[in-house]
């Protein structure tokens, strides 16, 4: 809670968030920056005695936080803490707080553009007709990748929170049979909850919406790649570290999966060597952590991170991690 009379805010990545980001409605200065790298976080929030940090994705570590003495809030600007020591807030009594459920359309209906577009073939029928093989084609329509339903398959979520469950309710329009591993009891009528190994081995899509932790990291790896079906699609809009992505790479060459589509990577930006950067098959689709972005979302976004400032300034913080 906060006992300032008026509070110093810097927003560390503020060009993280293409929406307008109102000014909270309490005393304040306001300093904000396009961009920070991690190594010039300290000396931004020092140099302006920051009692609120606004973060989306630069890190703030416990050698970070045990030089701002001041620090009494980090606002995440996003679902995902993992940047964040959320062990080292509590001891310095510092609130985290993020942000939750903006992106249960926009993420869900990037999970689906990306299951669609690999079942479809889209990428390999598009690069057919530009290398001018529908043209001289011997009939109507070209044939030459197999195109699947999604209806009448399995649909295998791991993870149930708000976004599994909004990917859960338009797989049921699309006619899908819905399975679920989920640490939590699931008793939603139309989803049934599986074991780990029955959602590999049966799961004709696999998608990902669990957050990334030392549990959670590399937990598709060439172990659980080889037991999927071979035809099976692998979807992750979550985190980049979930899946090992040499092992991704190495199956979708080998043809141990039919298919992947990801919207995130290990590091972001990534760097020229990451292994799915330049793999470049039909069946693999690569978006550039764009699923959680569009207008409306990122909008919801900005005033529920202004909401959760202005919660914590009047003593009834909210959506807090730490």
């Amino acid at each position: 809670m906060s006992n300032h009379d008026n509070h110093r805010i810097v927003f560390l990545d503020r060009d993280s968030l293409i929406a307008n980001v109102r000014q909270p409605s309490f005393p304040h200065e306001w300093t904000e920056y396009p961009a920070t790298k991690a190594a010039d976080a300290v000396a931004r929030l020092r140099d302006a005695r920051a009692t609120i940090a606004i973060t989306n994705k630069v890190p703030l570590r416990a050698d970070t936080l045990d030089q701002l003495p001041e620090l009494k809030m980090i606002a995440v600007s996003a679902t995902g803490t993992d940047i964040i020591d959320l062990a080292a807030c509590r001891a310095r009594g510092i609130v985290v707080s993020n942000i939750r459920n903006y992106a249960v359309h926009t993420l869900p209906e990037h999970t689906f553009a990306l299951m669609l577009a690999l079942r479809r073939q889209l990428v390999a029928y598009r690069a057919d007709i530009e290398a001018g093989l529908w043209q001289k084609a011997e009939q109507f329509c070209l044939f030459g990748h197999p195109v699947q339903d999604l209806a009448g398959s399995r649909l295998g979520l791991a993870g149930y929170g708000a976004l599994g469950k909004s990917v859960a309710a338009i797989a049921r329009a699309f006619g899908m049979e819905v399975v679920v591993f989920n640490r939590s009891p699931v008793t939603d009528e139309g989803v049934a909850q599986v074991s780990w190994d029955e959602l590999l081995e049966t799961s004709d899509v696999l998608s990902l919406h669990l957050p990334l932790n030392d549990q959670t990291r590399n937990l598709i790896g060439a172990a659980e790649l080889v037991r999927m079906k071979r035809s099976a699609l692998l979807i992750n809009t979550a985190r980049g570290g979930l899946v090992d992505e040499q092992a991704l790479a190495d199956a979708l060459r080998a043809g141990v999966i039919g298919g992947a589509g990801v919207d995130v990577l290990t590091q972001e930006p990534p760097p020229a060597d990451n292994p799915l950067l330049n793999l470049r098959l039909p069946n693999f689709i690569l978006t550039p952590h764009s699923a959680w972005a569009s207008t409306q979302a990122m909008q919801v976004l900005a005033d529920q991170l202004i909401d959760n400032v202005e919660a914590w300034v009047a003593g009834a913080p909210r959506q807090v991690v730490a």
